[in-house]
């Protein structure tokens, strides 16, 4: 016993109190000598346990309090996390609390393990999907990482869930991207990734020449521990860093993605002919007589939609949204299909993009250029004035395009026809008239309840070098949300098309949707508490007007300083669509069912929708799921790289864009998150976010009041809160590390204003900017 007392030491022996208890105290004690137990079965694993061993250890001795005991113990069992042997012994369920996730190290200090709820059906649930572990406890876990963690089961009702990582199932980064500081024999590379803490050290054979202030992509040879540090090779020299194709390429590496074409890849696209031939057109739908157009972005070299317009002589309309045929190109079991698997998407930087197919394929053979026959895959809609669908046709088409509208182009003819104007523009009904079934189409879906987020989309005027001359927000207008509805419109109708035609209602024909869950209600609730502080109130108590009540905060927003850090959490709070073979529906658009069907060109489960829309139009059964869902996950996570890869461009180049701006400039900003380092600061004109640091905010003594979401003056008790209005200005600029160090110029009147108190909240999602090392080193 007594070695079973001293390896137990962190638990404590629930203490005797006096005189009458309230029920809140008697639950308080009851978890309390649970969770109790359950660490201290954490603790000693080493053997099990007689039953009187643990009465002794707990100084459970009267009759009462071993039944208490004993109850408490078979909740344990009953849960899993303890486990009676054939014996009648007690021990340690080794997989009790144990959880699959990545790590995502947000801070030097902690990371949060998420959880992977979907990849073992036999993981326990947690409501809370992160777990809590401090750097030390990572076991040499770095950011991006796969692990199993053990969960800690002496938490709280209301305070995080901490735990351990327990082993390290796959590494997530293998190759990094950063600047290398070059020593007499040595070298350190300084990582562009913000969440690895620690810089790499490179023995001098495995430099590969680098010189002092390049910028490299480097292999992990050893993983941190707690006594060695993190080493290294370079694999590759990109170029000096802080250089406009250095940092765009940095990106590019950093991220995993290719700027070339395999030699196997690029001679099949070539040897594709660009001629077709009669017997294929016969086999198609023929609307090369249709009149046709495309709208696009004026830099845009891949056109993969296009829309007919004609009149029908019932009076109704004859909408065509006709898609590039990209799976007549791209054929099973081939080097360019394989290559297109493997990218996934098209990845859009702030001056290029990655194409997922070859140019011959994506700029030329498959893009709907005006003046030529292309080959498309079509949907095809009568509809009546309100914009109601009579009948519809799918099916491959062949199509002729007699003109290419830029977005601009084709919103000037709008606002030419609008204003009354006889000569508006080429092609002025048609435009109209799908405008005018547009706006129909958009109330119908907000009506049944599709939420209307209009992120804000920073767009850059640069230089032939690529320097940023100035940048810009885009604005959406009609123009754009035509196309937008009509490809909505048809990939809605496309899966509700192949589920119609499926023979078993109960178990539908295969289909790859695009899937957006209902939102988590509670974090839906802290969001709405957290909004609420800032004077915006949300209506929850009903679930089905949940959308109306986003809607109606996003119209609220509008215009406002705090508009873009606000619309940024909302949809944070809201689950991320993906892609899947379940048959769960779109929660943002409201749709029962939904799909990607509409650029191929660009995105892979496009071209799997197009296989198999043909599929069953060729009469064919369903294919088993389980073909289609690795890669529904596969695509869903090229889309998120993707998007984070477009987002460090854009970043980079709001850093570069600030760096250039006077420096005594003051400039407006709105306080987007604060941290036991400092607050987030986004300036409102750039959208460009930066960071003040706790050690200048030098007029006080700062402490964090997370429950708050504010820092707290020791001595003044002011306070700085998420959305109040700060002047700024910026301090430093680190290109390399896309990162911005601001500080404050002046307050405004409502930082300093008394906000009452806020209920519990989630925890920042901001991230810690950390320095560079410092030191000498060689040149």
């Amino acid at each position: 016993m007594k070695n079973m007392k001293n390896k137990s030491q962190k638990t404590r022996s629930p203490k005797k109190k006096q005189g009458g208890r309230t029920h809140r105290q008697i639950v308080s004690f009851l978890d309390e000598l649970k969770s109790e137990i359950a660490t201290f079965f954490e603790i000693n694993t080493e053997r099990p346990f007689e039953l009187h061993e643990l009465h002794n250890h707990f100084d459970a001795e009267d009759s009462k309090l071993r039944l208490i005991f004993n109850g408490l113990l078979d909740e344990l069992v009953e849960e899993g996390k303890v486990i009676r042997t054939k014996e009648g012994l007690y021990a340690t369920n080794e997989n009790a609390n144990v959880f699959i996730g990545k790590v995502e190290h947000v801070n030097k200090n902690y990371a949060f393990i998420v959880l992977d709820t979907q990849k073992s059906s036999e993981q326990p649930k947690l409501e809370n999907t992160d777990i809590w572990v401090d750097s030390d406890d990572l076991r040499g876990a770095i950011d991006g990482d796969t692990v199993r963690v053990k969960l800690f089961s002496d938490y709280r009702s209301g305070r995080r869930r901490e735990g351990r990582v327990e082993e390290i199932l796959e590494r997530g980064r293998v190759e990094l991207v950063g600047e290398v500081e070059l020593w007499p024999k040595y070298g350190i590379v300084v990582l562009d990734n913000r969440r690895i803490y620690d810089d790499v050290y490179i023995p001098e054979p495995k430099l590969k020449n680098a010189q002092d202030g390049d910028k490299v992509l480097l292999k992990i040879t050893q993983y941190p521990t707690r006594s060695r540090r993190m080493e290294g090779e370079v694999l590759e020299v990109l170029g000096k860093a802080g250089t406009h194709e250095t940092e765009m390429h940095a990106i590019l590496a950093e991220f995993g993605l290719p700027y070339k074409f395999p030699e196997d890849v690029e001679a099949e696209s070539n040897a594709i002919s660009e001629v077709i031939e009669k017997d294929e057109i016969k086999r198609r739908r023929d609307m090369r007589e249709v009149t046709t157009f495309t709208i696009d972005p004026a830099d845009a070299k891949d056109f993969d939609d296009a829309l007919s317009v004609q009149l029908l002589e019932n009076g109704h309309f004859e909408i065509g949204v006709h898609i590039a045929d990209v799976s007549h190109y791209v054929r099973p079991n081939t080097a360019l299909e394989r290559e297109a698997y493997a990218r996934a998407t098209s990845v859009y930087l702030v001056d290029r993009t990655v194409p997922m197919l070859p140019e011959k394929l994506s700029n030329n053979l498959c893009s709907l250029r005006p003046n030529e026959d292309k080959l498309t895959f079509s949907v095809v809609f009568e509809l009546n004035e309100n914009a109601k669908i009579v009948n519809e046709w799918f099916g491959r088409t062949v199509i002729h395009s007699d003109k290419r509208f830029t977005y601009e182009e084709a919103q000037e003819v709008l606002e030419a026809t609008a204003r009354g104007e006889e000569e508006a523009g080429p092609f002025a009904k048609e435009l109209t008239l799908l405008n005018q079934l547009a706006y129909k189409l958009r109330d119908e879906r907000f009506a049944k309840g599709a939420v209307n987020f209009e992120t804000t989309e920073v767009k850059f005027r640069l230089d032939e070098n690529g320097k940023p001359l100035g940048l810009y927000t885009k604005i959406r207008k009609d123009a754009h949300k035509l196309i937008e509805e009509f490809m909505l419109l048809a990939n809605k109708r496309v899966p509700e098309y192949i589920y119609r035609k499926s023979k078993n209602k109960e178990q539908p024909n295969t289909m790859v949707y695009r899937i957006h869950e209902e939102p988590d209600m509670e974090k839906l609730r802290m969001f709405a508490a957290f909004a609420g502080r800032l004077g915006y109130k949300m209506k929850l108590d009903d679930e089905k007007v949940v959308a109306k009540s986003l809607n109606q905060l996003m119209s609220d927003l509008e215009g406002k300083p705090e508009q873009n850090a606000l619309e940024q959490l909302a949809i944070r709070t809201m689950a991320k669509a993906r892609y899947s073979t379940e048959d769960v529906g779109h929660f943002g658009l409201a749709f029962r069912r939904y799909s990607h069907f509409t650029s191929p060109i660009r995105r892979y489960p496009d071209m799997m929708a197009h296989r198999l829309l043909q599929h069953y139009l060729d009469g064919k059964p369903s294919p088993d799921r389980a073909e289609y869902e690795p890669a529904c996950k596969h695509s869903s996570s090229r889309e998120q790289l993707a998007a984070n890869a477009e987002r460090a461009s854009i970043k980079y180049k709001q850093v570069e864009f600030m760096a250039s701006m006077d420096p005594e400039r003051v400039w407006d900003g709105i306080i987007t998150g604060v941290t036991e380092f400092g607050l987030f600061v986004e300036i409102t004109e750039t959208a460009s976010e930066g960071l003040v640091r706790m050690n200048d905010l030098n007029d006080d003594f700062y402490e964090l009041d997370k429950e708050n979401y504010r820092l707290v003056g020791k001595r003044t008790q002011r306070f700085y809160t998420f959305g109040d209005t700060v002047k700024v200005k910026v301090k430093d600029t680190n290109i390399s590390r896309r990162s911005m160090d601001l500080t404050l110029a002046e307050t405004t009147s409502n930082v300093v204003s008394a906000l009452p108190a806020r209920g519990r909240g989630g925890r920042s999602t901001a991230k810690e900017k950390r320095p560079r090392t410092k030191g000498k080193r060689s040149k």
